[in-house]
């Protein structure tokens, strides 16, 4: 009788002992996701779901053609949750640097075949170092809008093959974190195009 309340006593101790250290194990393990998902402080803006670049296209893909016009296609989905100021377009990958007219540089909403009205401009740059255009709009895109811009190349590159466009996108806000939207393909293609040389 003795052994027997022994060993339910000696039982239930080692349950209460299991139950207490799974406890202290689970809640020094516990890691709020709150925390692990916190935007660092700062008062950064970021998009709540990322833009898509839709598409990159160029008008003529013959190499030295005059004339051309490259256009990148962004989509602001409706639950962006902020506006788009800006975008940053980076030649990431070719065989010749290709040089823009920052001057002829357009905006527009919808795609390249079905521009829904112009979209003004605040500003357009580039990097002198990365080379890097930055186009800035006068007024923030609102989310739910399909954008196009329109870069002017003084003309499409020497060399033929498959040029890398990467895009960056900037909500408004006076400290913005931009999102890498990922590459424009556009591909140059070598024939007799001696026509449009000057």
């Amino acid at each position: 009788m003795k052994i027997t309340k022994m060993a339910i006593n000696i039982a239930t101790s080692l349950q209460l002992i299991t139950l207490l250290s799974t406890g202290i194990i689970a809640g020094t393990l516990y890691i709020p996701v709150a925390s692990a998902v916190q935007f660092p402080s700062g008062g950064r803006v970021s998009f709540n779901k990322s833009p898509l670049l839709r598409n990159a296209v160029t008008t003529f893909s013959g190499v030295r053609v005059w004339g051309a016009t490259y256009y990148f296609t962004v989509e602001l989905p409706a639950d962006a949750g902020e506006p788009l100021q800006k975008v940053v377009i980076a030649q990431r990958q070719g065989a010749d640097d290709i040089a823009f007219r920052l001057d002829r540089t357009a905006a527009y909403n919808g795609t390249h075949r079905q521009k829904e009205g112009v979209l003004a401009l605040q500003d357009v740059s580039q990097d002198e170092e990365t080379k890097a255009i930055t186009v800035i709009f006068a007024d923030p895109i609102p989310p739910g809008t399909t954008f196009t811009v329109g870069l002017k190349p003084r003309r499409n590159p020497d060399l033929g093959g498959i040029y890398l466009f990467g895009v960056t996108a900037f909500p408004s806000g006076e400290n913005p974190y931009g999102l890498y939207l990922g590459s424009g393909r556009l591909q140059f293609y070598q024939g007799d195009d001696s026509f449009f040389d000057p």
